[in-house]
């Protein structure tokens, strides 16, 4: 690892998203991962791949990119993983996500448990957390981590693949709550929030001592809610090839400008550029360009508190 950059971590699925064009690597801590190594932090995934020609290719990819494979596992016993995604008439996509794939069985290790309370951020979601196996490990790691470290949890509801038990222990231990508008409902019933969607918010930040809840509406913008306030952005219009790794990206951009210390009009602002960005290109990572870069990368070496 690069000292001198702070570490941001996708910890949990990496995988194959298998396109109607094509494959593509995957997985929302992965895609959160190759986006904050594009804003100038050390960005890589901890996760698991089989033993087998589709993890040999992730492997050889992650090199090119310049982001460390040493934190991804092989797994003998199970196939590396593979989503079929299929795009609707607006670009939002349909998953399919096969079941029993490598990154289920990811292994709490003497190398996770060094690396753990190294990093400065982390991003995991629910999905990985649906076998046992990588679930113990995820909180693990997040309990090994520093207390300032920076922890988003991206409810990041896919299929069936959650439980509230799962998404309640993820809240007690994130500081930052990124979910949609879609996802708020199943949160709204499980917790009974009523009132607002600002009201619903506050109540899940307070109740959950989170630092800040990053809460997307797709074309709609996305409002964040912080102890000074909040801050509503109405969106960005663009032309939507598809929306693939959107928020994973809007989750990366907004991690780099809390190094920065950045307001939140600003942290919103950037998120939004960037994730309308990506939604302007095919596939969930897409190389940004340098004047997009150049304006919400992260450029300082100090990491604040959160």
């Amino acid at each position: 690892m690069i000292n001198h950059q702070p570490v941001a971590v996708g910890l949990g699925e990496l995988l194959w998203d298998m396109l109607p064009k094509g494959k593509q690597i995957g997985g929302a801590p992965f895609n959160f991962a190759r986006h904050c190594n594009q804003l100038g932090l050390e960005g890589f995934p901890v996760s698991q791949i089989g033993i087998d020609e589709l993890g040999n290719e992730i492997v050889s990819l992650l090199k090119d990119w310049g982001i460390t494979p040493d934190f991804v596992s092989r797994d003998p016993h199970h196939k590396t993983g593979t989503v079929n995604i299929r795009l609707d008439d607006q670009g939002k996509p349909k998953y399919e996500i096969r079941d029993d794939a490598a990154w289920d069985y990811i292994q709490h290790n003497l190398l996770l448990e060094q690396l753990a309370p190294k990093v400065d951020i982390v991003c995991f979601g629910t999905l990985a957390q649906r076998s046992d196996a990588s679930r113990s490990t995820i909180y693990s790691f997040l309990d090994r981590m520093s207390s300032n470290a920076i922890k988003l949890f991206d409810v990041n509801l896919r299929q069936h693949f959650y439980s509230i038990r799962s998404i309640e222990a993820s809240l007690e231990r994130a500081s930052i709550l990124k979910l949609s508008n879609e996802e708020l409902p199943v949160l709204k019933t499980a917790f009974s929030l009523s009132g607002s969607v600002e009201v619903q918010l506050s109540e899940l930040k307070n109740r959950f001592e989170l630092k800040l809840i990053a809460y997307t509406r797709g074309a709609e913008g996305s409002l964040l809610i912080d102890d000074s306030g909040t801050d509503d952005h109405p969106g960005t219009t663009i032309t939507t090839i598809d929306t693939i790794g959107a928020g994973d990206s809007f989750s990366a951009t907004l991690c780099a400008g809390l190094l920065q210390e950045l307001p939140l009009a600003s942290l919103n602002e950037n998120a939004n550029q960037v994730a309308a960005y990506v939604c302007s290109q095919r596939g969930a990572t897409p190389a940004l360009p340098e004047s997009i870069v150049k304006n919400v990368s992260h450029s300082r070496s100090s990491v604040p508190k959160i």
